[in-house]
């Protein structure tokens, strides 16, 4: 996504070695290093099993693919670049807009993943292109971007929104999406890692958390929101019991063995 003139072999390596590097990591230390010692604070203690795990690298291959083949087909095709938002001189929109143009980012993406995620959620979509993501009711970190296909195209789809909408940058790419791959690992860690009580404070009313992600992933319903709880909270779809969840989960002893 970083090199709108390169090949789409650099994009696509690229863009999956980002995906390995983040997700394999994340499992090393959480599912491998130190499993024996934090399984009591696992979200739902018991673990996926190894097809889990084989399912979802296989389609967050696959998404990797579509992730890599968009950019490559609208900037690196000069007739459909020249229509897009992309510019390459800083001071051509001032360095003010240059910052502002990451929290505006996040928040149209957490918009559009809201809307995007509860449509997929109708039952003539559901089926169709979001039960491969739901497969994994007990997430690990390979799970962030288990895709269908068309669930992919749809996800990706916020970069042409971008592109089309409000002027981007190569560093605003790449930062976004590094940003995106590393809370959506954290999302379906499978741990919590915010600090107790953080859902009470001011910030943390707003803020998603891996709590919240995997309730939805274990129930299916509510909890829509990518990086914040704006939307949820607005349109009632929070679940009631999501900070009881989260304070549960914060609060375990070592003894203890929840699901």
């Amino acid at each position: 996504m970083l090199y709108p003139d390169g090949k789409f072999f650099s994009i696509f390596t690229l863009v999956s070695l980002r995906y390995v590097l983040l997700a394999g990591l994340a499992f090393l230390v959480w599912y491998v290093i130190r499993k024996k010692k934090i399984a009591f604070r696992k979200i739902q203690v018991r673990f996926p099993s190894g097809k889990d795990y084989q399912r979802e690298i296989l389609y967050s291959i696959a998404t990797m693919f579509i992730f890599s083949i968009i950019p490559w087909l609208i900037l690196g095709n000069p007739d459909i670049k020249k229509h897009t938002t992309w510019y390459t001189d800083i001071n051509e929109h001032g360095t003010v807009y240059f910052w502002l143009a990451f929290p505006l980012m996040l928040v149209m993406h957490d918009t559009y993943f809201y809307f995007t995620h509860r449509l997929m959620h109708h039952p003539k979509l559901f089926s169709l292109m979001h039960l491969v993501h739901h497969k994994s009711t007990n997430p690990s970190p390979w799970a962030a971007f288990a895709f269908h296909p068309l669930e992919a195209v749809v996800e990706i789809g916020i970069l042409v929104v971008y592109l089309f909408t409000i002027p981007v940058m190569k560093a605003h790419l790449f930062f976004f999406f590094l940003f995106m791959m590393v809370y959506n690992v954290y999302g379906h860690l499978g741990w919590e890692l915010y600090p107790k009580h953080f859902n009470r404070t001011w910030l943390g009313r707003w803020i998603n958390t891996s709590v919240n992600h995997n309730q939805h992933h274990q129930y299916f319903k509510g909890n829509y929101g990518l990086y914040f709880l704006f939307w949820d909270r607005l349109l009632g779809t929070i679940r009631s019991d999501y900070d009881e969840k989260y304070e549960e989960v914060q609060n375990r002893l070592p003894a203890q063995r929840n699901l």
